[in-house]
């Protein structure tokens, strides 16, 4: 199983996330994603980096790092610029691109609506990820879908994606496992090495925790 962190973009300057980005390969972690948010969850009133750009800097400036977004919201920008924006990616890191997309939900909806950008309803959300979903595989990319609800984890079984679970129990990634990849992020409490281990019997073929991580732990801890 390989490993990642999410990088710590909820702040004015990418200076902290581009040093762990830096720290992250030289301890041999395999990747390190962004999440795609206009301000943290539930927290308006503090900052947010974009993603694509922090990844462009972390492309450039890295040979080995698998580099992705966790998730990739459609509807924020057309479908064609986030297409593009991967591409970019990959242009600058050749296949050491994850696309990492998802539909957004309720918690997210207040971004889009703070700022004048349509919410669609799940059918509309759902019908652009698969379209984006196609094109970047159709592209050669490796894509991960965000785990929401049946119909999404469907668009990821039937289009060949891998799914990405949040928080996900062992259990509930071995069951999923049997019909998909299967990915997993989230939070772990106490030693990092027994959850991984678990996890990557449960066959997951990723762990990417949110920072902040013990980097040097989390390395050491790799299944």
């Amino acid at each position: 199983m390989r490993t990642g962190v999410l990088l710590p973009i909820f702040q004015e300057h990418a200076d902290r996330a581009l040093e762990v980005a830096r720290r992250a390969e030289r301890l041999g972690i395999d990747g390190v994603f962004c999440y795609d948010h206009i301000w943290p969850l539930g927290q308006p009133g503090r900052p947010a980096l974009a993603p694509f750009p922090v990844l462009g800097v972390v492309a450039a400036t890295t040979t080995r790092l698998a580099l992705g977004t966790l998730v990739a919201r459609v509807g924020l920008v057309p479908d064609a610029v986030l297409l593009s924006q991967f591409g970019a990616l990959e242009a600058i890191a050749p296949g050491r691109v994850v696309a990492g997309m998802g539909t957004g939900d309720r918690l997210s909806a207040g971004e889009n609506e703070a700022y004048g950008v349509e919410f669609a309803v799940a059918d509309d959300r759902r019908r652009r990820l698969r379209g984006c979903v196609r094109a970047a595989l159709d592209r050669g990319l490796t894509v991960w879908v965000g785990d929401g609800a049946p119909e999404t984890r469907r668009v990821a079984l039937e289009e060949g994606a891998t799914l990405n679970l949040w928080d996900a129990t062992p259990e509930e990634v071995a069951d999923a496992s049997r019909r998909s990849a299967v990915t997993w992020a989230g939070p772990v409490s106490g030693p990092i090495a027994p959850t991984l281990a678990r996890l990557a019997d449960a066959g997951a073929t990723w762990s990417v925790l949110p920072w902040p991580v013990d980097l040097e732990e989390l390395a050491a801890a790799t299944p």
